[in-house]
């Protein structure tokens, strides 16, 4: 008879106590693949919205004479008298090594205009990266501007001009309908008028031109420094200024949601290596008159420890395929539950093979012992159990 039949015999004849080694097998990697897949889903999740929550690259012409606070940041400023960034060159910034990285690309103009008697600060966006930039931007009444005569009002600025969303003003000459005025924010656009880029260029008289540009990226994968002085390349005549902050509180939240999965999943797999480690020593246990017989008859210390750990093996594997199942299918479940209208990362292959491979390494050395302790065992103080 061989090995692996002993091994496959003990097993079908041993059911409940094997299932129960296979089952703890099974809670242990489920565990630890759910935690992944979960964390892999909240990482991505996090990813998206941090990537726009805010710029964390800031470009500026550079000049001696720059002095403009914007969004709470000292990004070094803009003095209407000085030469603007030329728009036409923007595509440059998505030319970069490490383009893959950057998501947004926010340009501004701005300038002071005169409504109804009073100086105010207009500025000029691509809405839609504007909008995707600016998260925490709400609307009070009606509608982000869709068109290029409409306009924006911050919600200090309409206060002080006494105009409210649908109705219209004139500046510098220009009829313009206010589409929205945005709810408090605390930040700069609570004193400016907003409107579409190309409108304010015009009304400005600086066509092509653009003040400022704000760049949303993230980079997990290279340094922000690196994608700062990539971007200051190709714009020599501009200041590009890092926000190394906010990148380093994006990884920090991240590193942290990974971490906090990895720490509980090495407390699984101690529990689950301690729970196959009493399994087989009770199965050990219960075989001595089987093991006694083998080494009476001749069988060696290895072919017995090869018996114990085939059935290691065995189980090993059945436990890594249906933990690696049951974790994805209870992440599955849970990953709406935990982020809102979030979605399930996926099936990842290669957490399987890892997921397999832990489960069989899990179960051979919680099995090292028992099986050594088989081997050893003197066949005739196991014979005197007969």
């Amino acid at each position: 008879m061989k090995l692996h039949n002993i091994s496959f015999s003990n097993i079908r004849r041993r059911k409940g106590r094997m299932i129960f080694l296979v089952l703890g097998l099974v809670i242990g990697i489920s565990t630890v693949v759910t935690l992944l897949s979960v964390t892999d889903s909240m990482t991505r999740d996090i990813e998206e919205k941090l990537n726009q929550f805010g710029a964390n690259i800031v470009m500026v012409p550079k000049t001696e004479n720059l002095a403009l606070n914007y969004g709470g940041i000292d990004v070094g400023g803009v003095n209407y008298s000085v030469p603007e960034l030329d728009e036409a060159r923007l595509a440059e910034i998505r030319a970069i090594r490490n383009s893959k990285n950057i998501s947004i690309v926010a340009p501004k103009i701005l300038g002071p205009v005169t409504i109804n008697e009073k100086r105010v600060l207009m500025m000029g966006v691509w809405f839609e990266e504007e909008i995707a930039l600016k998260t925490w931007w709400h609307k009070s009444e009606w509608v982000f501007p869709q068109k290029e005569n409409e306009v924006m009002l911050g919600a200090e600025v309409a206060a002080r001009l006494g105009v409210k969303a649908g109705e219209s003003l004139v500046v510098s000459g220009t009829p313009f309908q206010v589409a929205a005025v945005l709810s408090p924010t605390g930040a700069s656009e609570d004193s400016a008028v907003i409107a579409e880029l190309g409108a304010v260029q015009r009304v400005l008289g600086k066509e092509g031109k653009i003040s400022m540009v704000e760049i949303s990226a993230f980079c997990q994968g290279c340094p922000i420094s690196e994608l700062t002085l990539q971007i200051a390349e190709k714009f020599p005549e501009a200041k590009v200024t890092a926000m190394k902050q906010a990148v380093l509180s994006k990884m920090q939240s991240i590193e942290m949601f990974q971490s906090f999965s990895f720490g509980v999943s090495v407390i699984v797999i101690l529990i689950g290596s301690l729970l196959v480690f009493v399994t087989m020593m009770g199965s050990v246990n219960e075989r001595t008159r089987e093991i006694g017989i083998f080494r009476a008859i001749g069988f060696r210390q290895s072919h017995v420890m090869q018996i114990i750990l085939l059935e290691a093996l065995l189980l090993g594997i059945i436990g890594g395929i249906l933990g690696f199942a049951a974790g994805n299918l209870t992440a599955w479940g849970l990953v709406p539950m935990i982020i809102k209208d979030g979605t399930f990362a996926g099936v990842d292959l290669r957490l399987g093979v890892v997921s397999i491979l832990m489960a069989v390494a899990l179960s051979l050395l919680a099995s090292l012992y028992p099986a050594f302790k088989a081997g050893n065992m003197d066949p005739s103080e196991a014979l005197r159990a007969l």
